[in-house]
Order: C-alpha cells, then structure tokens, then sequence
C-alpha cells in the first residue's frame, strides 16, 4: 500500500469523524480530529519520518489532503473549528468506500441529487474507564508521546481568541526548564518558563536559547497541571517533543486551537 493510499485511507476516516461528530454541538478541534484519524490508521515507519521542522511526513500528507474535502465543498475550516457540510454528510453516504470517495476527490464528482442525510448514530453505552492521570507538577515528566507535527513557521493569522477570554498565564512547562532557570524540569510556575501574550495577535509567545539535543514539553494553563495540553493540542495529551540544532527557538501558544507552533 503507497503512502498515498495511506492518506486517502485517513482522509475518509476524517469525514466520517468529523460526521458522527456534527451531532454534537460544538465544532471539533482540527487537531482531535487529525489525532484521531492517526489512531485509527496509524503512520508506518516512512510516515513517522520527522521533516524539516519536526512535522511527520504522515502528518503533512493528511493535512494538506484535507484541502481537498474544503475544496469540493465538504468540510470549512475556520477559527472557532472545524465543519462538516451538508454535502459533507451526504457524501459519507454517496461515498462509503474510500475508492469511491477517492476517485469522486480526484474527478470532482458532486454528490448525487437526492442522497439523503446519514442518519443519527446509535450512542453505545461506554465502558467505565479512569480518568486520564495527571501530569506530575514537578520533576516527573508527562509520558513521553511519539514524534509529533510543529510548524516551522508562527501562525500568521490572529487567534480567535478574545482578550477577555484569554487564561491568565501560559507557561512551557517541558524538560528545558533548568536550561531556562527554572530550579526544576516539568516546573510550570518558575518566571522564566512563562510564555507572553502578544496583544496584536492573540497568541502567547516564548523564546529560549536552547543547545542542541532532544526536548519535550506541554503547555500548562494557569498554572496547574489540571489544564495542560499535548501535541495535537489535546488536554492532557502526550507531550510535544522535536530535535532542535541549537540556538534560539520560538513557541507560540494559540488559545483557540489549544495548541504550540514552533518557528
């Protein structure tokens, strides 16, 4: 199976989420939705491939297919979200299979008149699970996470994020924090992990000097590991982690998608 049969694979399954999740009020965080379809169609070795800027090859593949479902008009993209169409929901139905939907991409096949909506599904009774565990507020690291997408470059749009719902700190709490200042590594309260608000674009900043070698971090929201978001901006998700060649580095927090960009 190609690498492109691999992303064609994930694209549908990102359809298919993001309708079984249009019954919910609230529309999905693009990186849950992406996080999920990974899940559930992992990368091979090739697609764990780290690109430059630390993105897995995989990642970048399934994110600039989902181009493709915004241009045929399934699925919008937008600050506050991420939005499945009423031809979006059709096509899950007119589409089931991912040749199917595959070929309709590529031949720019509309979705037939009259196909019907798909139906509501049937809420299966969830097994009783534990809550997630918490990150430990010092010295102990989160559990590390597998390598994971960054951006080479800041956002270049404004967060969606108002001033007055912005939380009240914001710090990169990771395994650098001694290299910072910081009396321990994973210690979100120390001054010198605190990331910036910059007013002008809505997102949260910092800049480190960091040597050359491996990191790992996460961001922590008012300083409690009680919300504290990972890669994919998941709360309580795995950690960030990229390979850094030493020097300056910049993260960016944005609010609204829960997630840090890196550039």
């Amino acid at each position: 199976m190609t690498v492109r049969d691999n992303t064609n694979r994930r694209l549908k399954e990102v359809l298919d989420i993001m309708a079984a999740g249009s019954w919910e009020d609230q529309k999905p965080n693009g990186g849950e939705v992406l996080a999920e379809a990974v899940a559930r169609i992992p990368f091979t070795k090739d697609e764990s491939e780290l690109l430059s800027g630390g993105i897995p090859r995989g990642h970048k593949n399934l994110t600039k297919a989902t181009a493709e479902l915004v241009k045929a008009g399934w699925m919008t993209k937008g600050r506050s979200g991420w939005e499945i169409t009423e031809d979006g929901l059709k096509a899950t139905v007119a589409f089931k299979t991912v040749d199917a939907l595959t070929a309709a991409l590529a031949d720019g096949t509309p979705v037939p008149a009259h196909t019907p909506l798909p139906s509501k599904p049937v809420a299966k009774k969830a097994a009783a699970r534990k809550p997630p565990a918490k990150a430990a507020a010092t010295k102990k690291a989160p559990a590390k996470a597998a390598p994971r997408k960054t951006a080479a470059k800041a956002p270049a749009e404004a967060s969606a994020v108002e001033p007055q719902d912005q939380p009240d700190s914001v710090a990169l709490a990771g395994d650098f924090g001694t290299v910072l200042g910081a009396l321990d590594d994973w210690d979100p309260s120390h001054s010198s992990v605190q990331m910036k608000l910059d007013a002008k674009r809505g997102t949260w900043k910092l800049t480190a000097d960091l040597p050359a070698g491996k990191y790992s971090y996460k961001a922590v929201v008012n300083g409690s590991w009680d919300e504290n978001y990972g890669a994919f901006g998941l709360l309580d998700g795995a950690n960030h982690e990229f390979e850094h060649a030493g020097g300056e580095v910049t993260f960016h927090y944005d609010h609204a998608t829960k997630d840090v960009l890196r550039g």
